[in-house]
């Protein structure tokens, strides 16, 4: 009977911890006037290791973040949660220094993680009244900037992955951007999805789905990246996968 019990306390609280992760993941609240938004992740087990948020910020401003953490399950859930509240801490008493904020995360991360874990992490605050995108990218695969003519622009300045080094100084770089303009961020496992063949989706891939559906909505938009990244891997999902997209308006 203990035994019982206590694998029924085991499953409620492996899905409270479900529940609070996927809350960690806020709805979309598009309540910036410049800026259309959405974002989806999808992880191979019930607790993973990827994770996004949209955080609204005073004068028409908003932070938002996207984040894979090393391994998978449980470890890797851990991992971004701890990622996830130093960012929250960091981000109230660091202003508007966004370098500022991911030196303070990776201290934290670093100080309270095992030696072998740390998570990529991409971390920007768009103003929505000059249109501009301040960011870091702390080793994390660079998101993609479409023109409106089609060009691309690749948003790479930052730094180590956080959590991997005691003590790193990470560089800002801040892009313009003009209404039609398209904001792609993706953790690994998008482009790393493989075919039957074991061949990868890689970012040809990606750009083709996005330059498929780039005309619509954000929302559309990361639908339409999920649908074209499962049509190439025939329903096979190896690694968590999640997308975030903004539309400048």
């Amino acid at each position: 009977m203990e035994s019982d019990a206590m694998v029924v306390d085991v499953t409620r609280d492996w899905a409270i911890a479900c529940d609070v992760q996927h809350r960690f993941m806020r709805g979309v609240d598009p309540a910036i006037d410049t800026l259309d938004y959405s974002a989806r992740c999808r992880q191979v087990l019930e607790l993973g290791g990827d994770c996004y948020d949209f955080v609204p910020l005073a004068d028409r401003r908003l932070a938002l973040t996207i984040a894979d953490a090393s391994g998978k399950g449980l470890p890797a859930a851990l991992m971004i949660s701890n990622v996830q509240s130093s960012l929250s801490t960091a981000a109230l008493f660091t202003g508007n220094d966004v370098a500022a904020v991911l030196k303070a995360v990776n201290r934290q991360v670093y100080a309270s993680s095992l030696t072998d874990r740390y998570a990529t992490l991409f971390y920007g605050v768009f103003d929505g009244a000059t249109r501009t995108l301040r960011y870091v990218n702390a080793g994390h695969n660079p998101p993609m900037v479409i023109r409106r003519n089609g060009s691309i622009d690749w948003l790479e300045s930052g730094g180590a992955p956080v959590g991997m080094f005691q003590d790193w100084t990470y560089e800002e770089d801040e892009v313009q951007l003009n209404p039609g303009d398209l904001v792609v961020a993706y953790t690994d496992g998008v482009i790393e999805a493989v075919d039957p063949a074991s061949q990868e989706w890689g970012i040809e891939g990606l750009r083709k789905a996005v330059a498929e559906s780039a005309t619509q909505c954000a929302d559309e938009i990361v639908r339409a990246i999920f649908t074209s990244m499962d049509e190439f891997a025939q329903g096979r999902q190896t690694d968590d996968a999640t997308v975030v997209a903004l539309r400048v308006h």
